[in-house]
């Protein structure tokens, strides 16, 4: 059995800070771990950045905003669809077979399926890559978790947890950057005829899979884990569904973190993240009104995504590592408590009073502290969904919670295109969207609800 780097090394001192406790090779799992979850989060927002242009066009250019808003929810749906079975898939695979391999094997399923939707020709053959991209993004995230949790020493634990999904947000930005840079590209007349800048944007998409053939080698998989398996009757049991429920406590952490998980992802898939379709839809008449050539406009809209995308996840990445800290002063249960509260609140009032009337700086502090108050949520996933679940279940346990919420907030994004054109669709194109931003932030309410029966694991191990 290969003994990991990390269990060789003693624990240092008590009063030391967290970082020097690590290892060379605890800080190697980290780097890799965080670079498979910042291209997971770039290849998210690409998606999130391309789908309206890709979708205006796949459907040959005849459809109303409105009715381009509803197929891109319906769009999205599939996606988060593909994420939550690859999620749940990929997941017990990791307990079963081991969190490096898995992530190895996620990370090259995402990167082939995002390049060829470059290649799509219609909007159903485009969201087949999406469903299938998304079985690589949603396996990752559980894996490379339990991974990190499980090398780090506990005292470190939530920290590089902390950072692992602070970092996340460069793979967000990193997007941004390509979608700004191709928009400028695009409005110079640079880039044009088949290779619009949503089919360049997922080429580049394509890269991660590099990573899986340079870190293969080298990552090993966690001794904690090994130990699990070793110990066990049988190999079988490692990524049991039937231990998961079988037994009280699990099946009450699952539960509780399902719960937990559902309001965040619906929050940000099934509303925050269509902040960039509602910014646009606000401010293209600005453009309209200034006379200029329809690449112009397009070349100008796209650069002003990629900065409302930039700004929305600096703002989510001083809220996870506000989390961070936050739940080490005070607990986990306080810190979301205080999260979806702030999340509600936030995506209400940024949709609400957002208008290019009041003043186009505006966008300036309400998209980011709406991404921070969203994404504060999920520092505290990365954080508490590991501290929940014995090791031979983890994998599984973080697949769960966060998996079966995005079956659930699948639902999110078709809802609502529903509520924009069907529902609220007759008070007009801006007004539809307020109203449906109201109706859907109410979903962080079903967090504050579960709170009272999530158990408090600040300050302790990590279950065997």
């Amino acid at each position: 059995m290969h003994v990991d780097p990390a269990a060789a090394t003693h624990e240092p001192l008590d009063d030391a800070p967290w970082y020097k406790t690590l290892t060379r090779y605890h800080w190697f799992v980290l780097s890799v771990a965080a670079l498979g979850w910042l291209f997971d989060t770039m290849d998210q927002q690409l998606f999130n950045l391309a789908r309206i242009p890709a979708i205006t066009e796949l459907m040959g250019g005849t459809l109303s905003p409105t009715e381009v808003n509803k197929y891109a929810g319906y769009a999205t749906s599939i996606f988060i669809v593909g994420w939550a079975t690859g999620g749940l898939f990929f997941g017990v695979l990791g307990d079963r077979i081991g969190r490096a391999k898995v992530m190895i094997l996620t990370i090259l399923v995402y990167s082939l399926f995002t390049g060829l939707s470059a290649f799509s020709v219609g909007y159903w053959d485009f969201a087949i890559y999406r469903f299938l991209t998304g079985l690589g993004v949603g396996g990752e995230f559980a894996v490379g978790v339990a991974l990190v949790a499980e090398v780090m020493p506990d005292r470190a634990r939530p920290h590089a947890l902390g950072w692992l999904q602070t970092l996340s947000a460069v793979g967000n930005i990193t997007a941004a950057g390509i979608n700004i840079q191709l928009g400028i590209m695009e409005g110079e007349g640079i880039l044009g005829g088949e290779w619009k800048p949503w089919r360049v944007m997922f080429i580049i998409g394509a890269v991660p899979a590099l990573l899986a053939i340079l870190i293969r080698a080298r990552l090993k998989e966690p001794e904690r884990w090994q130990r699990a398996v070793a110990v066990g009757e049988s190999i079988g049991h490692a990524g049991s569904l039937k231990d998961l429920f079988g037994d009280h406590r699990w099946r009450k952490h699952a539960l509780v973190g399902l719960l937990l998980a559902v309001p965040g992802v619906v929050g940000l898939w099934g509303i925050g993240f269509f902040s960039f379709d509602f910014v646009s839809a606000v401010f293209s008449k600005s453009y309209e009104e200034q006379q200029l050539t329809p690449e112009e406009i397009r070349g100008k809209m796209t650069v002003l995504v990629g900065w409302v995308s930039v700004l929305q996840n600096l703002g989510g990445a001083l809220g996870v590592y506000f989390f961070k800290h936050f739940t080490e002063w005070t607990s986990r249960r306080v810190a979301f408590g205080l999260g979806f509260v702030l999340a509600m609140l936030s995506t209400a009032g940024t949709f609400w009073y957002l208008d290019r009337i009041s003043g186009f700086y505006d966008v300036f502090w309400m998209i980011p502290l709406m991404g921070f108050c969203q994404l504060t949520l999920f520092g505290g996933y990365a954080i508490y969904f590991p501290e929940l679940f014995p090791t031979r279940l983890r994998s599984t346990g973080i697949s769960f919670c966060y998996n079966i919420g995005r079956y659930i907030a699948a639902a999110g994004p078709f809802t609502m295109g529903i509520l924009i054109d069907d529902v609220f669709g007759h008070h007009g194109q801006i007004m539809s969207w307020r109203y449906t931003a109201l109706a859907m932030s109410s979903i962080f309410l079903v967090g504050l609800l579960a709170l009272p029966f999530a158990p408090e694991t600040k300050g302790q191990p990590l279950p065997e």
